[in-house]
């Protein structure tokens, strides 16, 4: 056998190396007992970066309109105090910000109840730090979900 064909392609990867060879790797979701498609299954990552998106544009134009002045710098650093505040309140209460509202998504608990305050603020913490959010499991969550034990859910 050819050991590129074993370890897999830069473009394929290893992930779909061990498929051609055979190994299962199931669903999205799978692992945590949630449904493969429609309401209730793992949001795809598509949706979740463009609630990302329309959120922090929200926090940009709130921070450049109402704290900023005018001034770009400033409102990149107000627009990440938003974001912050606004995952935290909205996260925490109603299970998701207004761009997963949007786009059809919700955080859910593992358990597949509503996220606690407690680990909202984890969570939003986390991603604000960037970095977490760039790690993904098999399931596709980030490390600031995995670590908050949460998921993110289409309605």
């Amino acid at each position: 056998m050819d050991n590129r064909q074993a370890i897999g392609s830069w473009l394929s990867g290893p992930r779909a190396a061990a498929e051609d060879m055979g190994v299962d790797f199931g669903y999205r979701g799978q692992r945590l007992g949630l449904p493969e498609h429609g309401p209730g299954s793992v949001a795809p990552l598509g949706r979740r970066f463009g609630a990302l998106f329309i959120d922090w544009g929200l926090c940009f134009l709130i921070a450049y309109g109402l704290f900023a002045g005018g001034d770009q710098q400033a409102a990149g650093n107000w627009a990440l105090g938003i974001f912050l505040a606004l995952g935290v309140l909205t996260v925490g209460t109603v299970g998701f910000t207004p761009g997963k509202r949007l786009l059809g998504l919700r955080v859910a608990s593992e358990n597949g109840g509503r996220l606690s305050f407690g680990w909202a603020v984890v969570r939003t913490a986390l991603l604000c730090l960037a970095i977490p959010a760039l790690v993904w499991d098999r399931d596709g969550r980030g490390l600031h979900d995995r670590l908050a034990r949460a998921v993110q859910v289409r309605i």
